[in-house]
């Protein structure tokens, strides 16, 4: 095993390893309830890690961390086909009356 991924937080550890899993890389989340200890341990030991079991997993496996971390393109807004209300951008629901954007 391998660490891949020092995390934040628990849940950006669990979606980068579901992420992982989704392309058939294995993956496990060590450090979950570390972050109780924080005071006594240095705070970067206790952020959650993410661990892939192939080394030859890697260069797939920094190319999903890559994409993870790039922030969201922003969108303009989107005005609703059924109602005309402006939405933002990455909406896929008007968010006054439900339709598909």
């Amino acid at each position: 095993m391998v660490r891949l991924y020092s995390a934040a937080t628990l849940p950006d550890a669990h979606l980068l390893r579901q992420l992982l899993a989704h392309a058939g890389i294995e993956a496990h989340v060590f450090n979950e309830n570390a972050q109780s200890g924080m005071g006594e341990i240095p705070f970067t030991h206790a952020w959650p890690e993410v661990w892939i079991e192939q080394d030859a997993d890697m260069k797939r496996a920094r190319e999903i961390v890559c994409s993870f971390e790039r922030p969201p393109a922003s969108r303009d807004d989107v005005f609703c086909a059924a109602c005309r209300e402006r939405n933002p951008g990455n909406f896929e629901l008007c968010w006054s009356c439900g339709a598909a954007l």
